[in-house]
């Protein structure tokens, strides 16, 4: 079964092995995979049906691995719906990639090709390992995540620049900039209660009465604020003070927010109908994208 983002929210799925869940349309909605509960609020620019804002959640590997990607095209709303759209083809294409420099690669010098008027997107790709709690980010010149670290009950940006990267010259990029360019990996362990918050630049490009942005070390600042017990309303609460921010104006670009909940659950053990199901799905027998109906 195909299953794009709905509309609105709805009660929490779990993702079966090689399923993919996603799109670029206005949506609040939790998601289940193995150790990491993900919720995505996404809303396009002015009320827009789809925007520019693309949001992925996808489980491999016999619910070892489990995979969440953001991208922002530039632009924003209806205007650049169809090359967002375009993009996540690409990204559904290329979703089941094990080695994330190699999925940024290949998206870099695909939209690099089919982009035009020096369109480009940044994203930012993440990988949960679930045998050793280890979350594996690639930062394609997106905005720095949010990490919440329970033991420390404490906030903090997780800097792409501590990525391990190949001197060949120019890296981590956005889409369609350069090509080719490299892209590095940042590994970072996860304990249960551990949160870490994806977003797009709305929330950091948001601007007071007198035109200050909040930017990145200002929107840390309002995660502060927020009580991260209640998981699924973090990224909702994260909006809400960024459009305090803004006086209560509406945002002027596409905004998103994933937030990534480890809970510590190991993978399940998988019967032997859904190890087939799920080697189904990986050759290609069975469909491994959700989309709406």
């Amino acid at each position: 079964m195909n299953h794009d983002a709905p509309t609105h929210g709805g009660e929490t799925f779990a993702l079966r092995c090689m399923e993919i869940w996603g799109g670029n349309r206005a949506v609040e909605q939790s998601v289940s995979v193995p150790g990491v509960d993900v919720h995505v609020a996404s809303m396009p620019h002015a009320g827009d049906e789809s925007g520019g804002d693309i949001y992925y959640v996808s489980q491999c590997g016999a619910g070892n691995i489990a995979r969440v990607a953001l991208a922002d095209v530039a632009g924003h709303g209806s205007a650049v719906s169809e090359l967002s759209s375009t993009l996540q083809g690409l990204m559904r294409k290329h979703i089941n990639t094990v080695d994330l420099t190699r999925l940024a690669r290949a998206l870099n010098t695909e939209f690099d090709a089919i982009s035009h008027g020096g369109r480009f997107a940044t994203a930012i790709l993440a990988t949960y390992w679930a045998p050793t709690d280890h979350l594996i980010l690639v930062n394609a010149g997106h905005p720095a995540p949010l990490r919440y670290r329970a033991a420390d009950d404490a906030w903090s940006l997780i800097d792409a620049d501590e990525a391990s990267v190949e001197d060949i010259g120019v890296a981590n990029l956005p889409l369609g900039v350069i090509e080719p360019t490299s892209f590095g990996q940042t590994a970072i362990g996860l304990e249960p209660g551990d949160v870490v918050v994806l977003y797009t630049d709305a929330l950091i490009e948001a601007a007071d009465a007198d035109g200050r942005q909040i930017g990145q070390e200002g929107l840390l600042a309002l995660a502060g604020e927020i009580d991260v017990n209640d998981r699924d309303a973090i990224g909702t609460r994260l909006r809400e003070l960024v459009r305090e921010r803004r006086g209560g104006a509406d945002s002027d670009d596409d905004e998103t927010v994933i937030v990534l909940a480890h809970n510590g659950a190991d993978p399940p053990r998988h019967t032997l109908g859904e190890k087939i199901g799920a080697l189904g799905r990986m050759l290609g027998l069975t469909s491994v994208v959700r989309e709406d109906a």
